[in-house]
């Protein structure tokens, strides 16, 4: 390695003792574990660049927010039932309409 820079980090009690279990664990440095997430970190981030929303998606969000808002939503549990399913819920047929040709 050329020339190692060194950077201090302040990590949370909980994030300090997971991470040093598993870098017991796994026999290895902290060095070595943060060099990793880091490589990790930024191959996700290439992998996935930022997307901007266009302005209909923008409205579509919003729209959803306010209708959270109302309480017009299904909870998880709701939407995971459905998929598991398929979602299909028998309903009344509706009468045909009449058709206007002549």
């Amino acid at each position: 390695m050329r020339n190692p820079s060194t950077i201090t980090v302040s990590l949370p009690p909980e994030i300090a003792e997971e991470f040093e279990q598993v870098r017991k664990a796994e026999n290895r440095s902290r060095s070595e574990m943060i060099r990793e997430a880091l490589r990790t970190y930024f191959t996700f981030l290439h992998r996935f660049p930022e997307v901007r929303p266009t302005k209909s998606e923008l409205t579509a969000i919003r729209r959803g927010r306010q209708a959270y808002a109302r309480g017009k939503y299904a909870p998880l549990e709701h939407v995971f039932h459905d998929l598991a399913t398929g979602g299909n819920k028998t309903r009344a047929k509706s009468p045909r309409k009449a058709s206007s040709k002549r």
